[in-house]
């Protein structure tokens, strides 16, 4: 009887004493652990590593398979366990696998031990997301600034962008040491996300806890995705416009090298479009205050589909204007997509939440990325191009009107 007013006497006092500058803090240090994620050196020679290592194609990208493989099946138990134990212990536990699976990358070698670093990693990485957005978007609403979400999310993703960019000249540049010295190097940077998230105060807003259990999962499951309208339809068209932004990342390379474009060409590009969707992330709180939600929502829907036509039925260099465009169109979308999830999403289910949207985007790439290559074996680039504009096209619309009507009206938000 004694026991629970002292504990509520600690609470409202924590609350009172508490400096607001350090859940703020969390900002920063959310983007270091954005760029230890991000800052990907191996990505760029990953291929040609396992190539040295003896691995044929099939098996090189069996490994990569495994790693997406793993996010799916963790995505929502850990996106959960955010839930249940707290954001900053679940990051706390991505920052540490992250890191562990580029130091079996550095001292092992094998099909096995890597693939046990490409589940590990897989692992690490679902750990931290969606943990790492339901936690900015609490530290802002803790201290009255939600409605801000859709700047620092965009700052918080720019970041990324940018430390991808530059990790694409750095990593070709340390494998000319060879080609296992930038896994060592990324182990390092791997690192610096562990203090960083040791470093994170939980936002005293997020203390009521959910119990562990599959019944419970499937319970938020089942009133994300069927009870609450609202939030089905949310995550229904942003996982759709997550997919189709995903798929251009890596399907990009292909009509580069089409239309003829060198190893290094194609480099440049892809960091001068991460450059490109990282400025459009820091102004993209600007661009949706400036037009309404539902011609935000309606210009890169069609910025984002519309692209992938275009890139099918033109094969010429000066796509690459179009290409910028869908960046834009991208570095819009994310952050602000994520806001309105975030807008209708308790506290204490956040996480869940956008883990299954991040769920959905994988899911949705899982499928579609083996059509393009069948589409593009049996056919051509260009009808594989085509076919993901049709798909995107069909998907987006079926949904953007329902979408639509859950969103606030200008000036409301």
């Amino acid at each position: 009887m004694v026991r629970q007013p002292i504990i509520e006497l600690f609470l409202h006092h924590t609350k009172k004493i508490m400096p607001a500058n350090n859940i703020s803090h969390n900002i920063i240090k959310l983007n270091i652990i954005k760029v230890a994620k991000w800052f990907m050196l191996t990505a760029p020679i990953m291929m040609l590593f396992y190539k040295e290592m003896g691995f044929n194609a099939e098996e090189s990208f069996r490994l990569k398979a495994f790693y997406s493989i793993s996010i799916v099946i963790f995505e929502i138990p850990s996106g959960y366990l955010a839930d249940v134990i707290g954001r900053r212990k679940t990051i706390i536990i991505g920052s540490i696998f992250g890191t562990l699976g580029f130091v079996i990358y550095s001292l092992m070698t094998g099909y096995w031990p890597f693939l046990m670093a490409e589940m590990t990693l897989g692992f690490g990485m679902s750990c931290i997301s969606g943990a790492d957005s339901a936690l900015l978007y609490d530290s802002l609403k803790v201290t009255g600034r939600d409605h801000l979400y859709v700047k620092y999310e965009g700052q918080n993703f720019s970041v990324g962008n940018f430390a991808e960019a530059m990790a694409g000249i750095t990593g070709g540049a340390l494998a000319e040491i060879s080609l296992r010295f930038p896994f060592f190097v990324q182990t390092g940077i791997a690192l610096m996300a562990i203090p960083a998230a040791l470093m994170l105060v939980e936002p005293p807003l997020h203390s009521k806890r959910m119990a562990m259990g599959m019944k419970e999962i499937w319970g938020v499951v089942r009133h994300s995705l069927i009870d609450n309208r609202p939030l089905r339809w949310n995550i229904v068209y942003s996982s759709i416009i997550g997919a189709a932004t995903l798929t251009m990342a890596w399907v990009i390379q292909l009509y580069l090298a089409h239309i003829g474009y060198r190893e290094y060409q194609i480099g440049m590009v892809a960091m001068a479009l991460n450059l490109v969707v990282g400025f459009a992330t820091l102004s993209a709180y600007k661009a949706e205050r400036y037009l309404s939600p539902t011609t935000t929502v309606w210009v890169t829907t069609l910025i984002i589909t519309g692209s992938f036509m275009v890139a099918g039925f033109f094969q010429s260099g000066w796509i690459i204007g179009c290409f910028v465009l869908f960046y834009i169109a991208r570095g819009i979308a994310t952050p602000v997509l994520k806001d309105y999830v975030n807008q209708i999403t308790g506290s204490h289910i956040r996480a869940t939440v956008l883990s299954i949207r991040s769920l959905i985007i994988r899911a949705v790439f899982a499928v579609v990325a083996p059509l393009f290559g069948w589409f593009t074996d049996q056919w051509s680039l260009s009808e594989a191009f085509i076919f993901l504009g049709l798909f995107y096209m069909a998907t987006t619309g079926a949904s953007i009107g329902l979408f639509l009507k859950t969103l606030p009206a200008k000036g409301n938000r």
